[in-house]
């Protein structure tokens, strides 16, 4: 039986729409409103959040508060690092998904010696680089940053000397580079994603698994078929964004797109990933109930956390 630890990240300051810090509160209300004494069971812990950024002036345009998101890097890393080796499976709870890169640099520091694999369902690839953000939002970079990617070969900015030694620090972070190979993340649900991620995408011959194919083939087959693809993969870490959701059911998320999954669709597709024993790490990011009538996003997300953490406690 799997030891459960919660890590909370209540920090919103890689997203350009204000409320995902309020994501995590939002779960453990839905837990609430269902009767579930699920948040009794589990030990947690809170990481120090630097929301106060989003009142001060933006100094790095192109990595917006890049600064304070090194500091959630290496409060979460430490805490990811520390619950692995403490022989928890932590499961985090993220207001925006810009601190899922720490997450990587958790597991790595931990594991130093293992091939990672990702499964990221989601809408975007966040794959995007100070080089070629159409936003300056860093919760559209964590993976550019796994990989260590610059993708200077569709560079649009010019960076300042200070956003780009801490872009160098935070690709660097644990002292390992890459955290993550591009062969070994799959994307599921991606739909909305700019031409110089595509670039990323297409270079890398990336895995990609569609709405569609997931409709098709149900949950099942392409659990089966994604980790027989990561099947060199000594760990897997499994991002759920619920912005991967359909938009008609995701208007609690910054960035809702039409045309994604159905609740139940992700609900069996990531307990199915929760039966398989190279899972290490699951992160459930970017719910934002001011957005949201009625707190349905948060009750979702409850709904898949409880089910995947049963899952991974029979297991």
């Amino acid at each position: 039986m799997k030891n459960i630890k919660i890590i909370e990240v209540p920090s919103e300051i890689g997203a350009g729409t204000r409320g995902a810090s309020l994501g995590v509160d939002a779960i453990k209300i839905a837990a609430l409103d269902f009767m579930s004494n699920f948040f009794v069971h589990f030990p947690s812990e809170k990481i120090q959040e630097e929301n106060n950024l989003l009142f001060e002036p933006i100094q790095s345009p192109y990595a917006k508060r890049i600064h304070g998101v090194l500091n959630i890097y290496e409060r979460l890393s430490k805490a990811v690092c520390d619950s692995i080796n403490g022989h928890f499976f932590p499961v985090i709870l993220s207001g925006d998904h810009s601190s899922s890169g720490g997450t990587i640099t958790g597991i790595k520091m931990a594991k130093p010696k293992s091939k990672l694999g990702v499964i990221w369902i989601d809408a975007h690839s966040d794959m995007h680089t100070p080089y070629t953000t159409p936003t300056g939002n860093m919760h559209g970079m964590p993976l550019a940053i796994a990989i260590g990617e610059d993708n200077e070969e569709c560079k649009m900015h010019t960076l300042d000397e200070k956003t780009k030694k801490l872009w160098e620090q935070l690709k660097n972070l644990g002292g390992i580079f890459p955290k993550v190979l591009p062969e070994d993340i799959v994307f599921i649900s991606l739909r909305d994603f700019e031409k110089e991620e595509k670039a990323l995408i297409e270079k890398y011959t990336m895995k990609v698994i569609t709405t569609g194919e997931v409709r098709r083939n149900g949950a099942e087959s392409v659990s089966r078929k994604v980790l027989r693809y990561l099947s060199d993969c000594t760990d897997i870490y499994v991002s759920f964004d619920v912005d991967s959701l359909d938009s008609s059911i995701s208007r609690g998320t910054g960035t809702p797109v039409s045309n994604g999954l159905k609740e139940r669709e992700a609900e069996d597709l990531i307990s199915k990933f929760m039966q398989n024993r190279k899972i290490c790490c699951f992160e459930i990011t970017e719910v934002n109930p001011t957005l949201d009538k009625e707190n349905l996003m948060a009750e979702i997300a409850f709904n898949i956390l409880q089910r995947s953490v049963n899952v991974l406690m029979m297991n």
